[in-house]
């Protein structure tokens, strides 16, 4: 058999929902600047482990003493590749 709903029932269900959203809305104010606090926390000590991880790895060593006027290149510029093989340039005139 089909129930009707009723006034007060529906004003009660609207009333608790009203409750539920208005208590999270307080309580995400409350919580949310420690829940943050939290993971930048968590965040930090994990950026901290990578990063002695990574200093671990780099070998150490010492650089000699360079002479004046010495140059050295520790990386090779990227080579550009050339449009020479593209084709030949031709100019194109409209004609009414």
């Amino acid at each position: 058999m089909l129930q009707q709903a009723s006034v007060p029932g529906f004003l009660r269900m609207i009333l608790i929902l009203l409750l539920i959203y208005y208590g999270v809305k307080i309580l995400s104010r409350i919580f949310a600047p420690l829940l943050i606090k939290f993971v930048a926390k968590k965040a930090e000590e994990k950026f901290g482990r990578h990063s002695d991880s990574y200093r671990n790895q780099q070998r150490p060593y010492q650089e000699k003493p360079k002479k004046e006027g010495e140059v050295t290149i520790d990386k090779m510029p990227n080579k550009k590749s050339s449009n020479k093989d593209v084709g030949e340039y031709v100019d194109y005139e409209e004609i009414d």
